[in-house]
């Protein structure tokens, strides 16, 4: 039995290391479906205990809708029957939201993660109509990110109460960086799962409650994650917090020179995967960042660097 066992509403007892795993792009900039399974399949046979495509990670508010059904799909197709895939759906409006989950229900997805709809400001009375369409959509287990920074929406805890009475609602990705918050969350919902939704808080959000993480370190370094979960899910705290601070250095690492994405993709292309580029606007690092943060990672000692 898991240290800190998931939500009992959940049923796919989601625990561990999710990565939010890349889209893979051409020179181009055209989406690489295969490339992109195959970074799915990249991070599982390193340990992942389940997959989250198309969240921030995935670059999803750059996709077209097509882009992102069929990005979905691939990575089902890959990894689905190893992992639960839990296939980001959110959408700044509910009609192109239950879209998404239609589609990812479809072609075989484990579950569903609903972005806090963005740009527009949200109420309360919204977010819980947003929430409830999309549930009453489909029959996956359904999962809020809660993402303010990005969204410039946040979730009341009195919201979160009225979501999780949801029938679907089984859990809850917060990447609020809020820790009172999510501490008093995990507190009032035993049985929603909670994920820690930044690679600064994987230990403490272990130690708060959460059953695992969603980590973009993950994404090009898997093992270290996947072992610091394992260390603390086996008792050993001591160990835990020493792979937590390679992550706080790789994670430093990553925004050397510019976005914290670029990082991800660049130590993939390190580790001898091809990620592609960026979507415009967004971009690699320089080849004088690159250098400054293999530099740094090679400090942390991390194989495949």
């Amino acid at each position: 039995m898991a240290y800190h066992d998931p939500g009992r509403d959940d049923p796919l007892s989601l625990h561990g290391v999710v990565p939010p795993t890349v889209t893979v792009f051409r020179d181009d900039e055209s989406v690489d479906y295969e490339a992109t399974a195959s970074h799915a399949r990249f991070v599982v046979d390193r340990g992942a205990h389940g997959v989250f495509p198309l969240g921030t990670n995935g670059e999803f508010p750059l996709l077209t809708g097509e882009e992102r059904d069929d990005v979905i799909e691939a990575v089902v197709d890959e990894v689905g029957d190893e992992v639960p895939v839990i296939a980001g759906v959110g959408s700044p409006s509910t009609y192109r939201t239950v879209a998404h989950a239609e589609h990812a229900e479809s072609v075989g997805a484990d579950g569903v993660v609903v972005v806090t709809p963005y740009y527009y400001p949200l109420d309360h009375d919204g977010a819980l109509e947003h929430y409830r369409r999309v549930a009453e959509a489909v029959s996956l287990p359904l999962y809020i990110y809660h993402i303010p920074s990005k969204t410039g929406n946040e979730l009341s805890l009195e919201t979160l109460a009225d979501l999780a009475a949801i029938d679907t609602v089984v859990g809850c990705k917060d990447s609020s960086k809020n820790v009172p918050w999510l501490a008093q969350a995990i507190d009032a919902h035993p049985d929603l799962t909670f994920l820690a939704g930044s690679d600064s808080l994987v230990f403490a959000g272990l130690e708060i409650g959460c059953s695992g993480a969603v980590s973009a370190v993950a994404n090009a370094f898997p093992e270290l994650v996947v072992d610091c979960y394992e260390a603390y899910d086996s008792g050993d705290e001591a160990r835990a917090r020493e792979l937590q601070s390679d992550i706080f250095r790789v994670r430093e690492a990553f925004k050397t020179g510019g976005a914290y994405m670029s990082g991800v993709k660049t130590a993939l292309e390190m580790r001898g995967f091809d990620a592609g580029p960026l979507r415009s606007p967004l971009r690699l690092k320089d080849e004088e960042s690159a250098r400054e943060m293999r530099d740094r990672l090679e400090d942390v000692g991390l194989e495949g660097i």
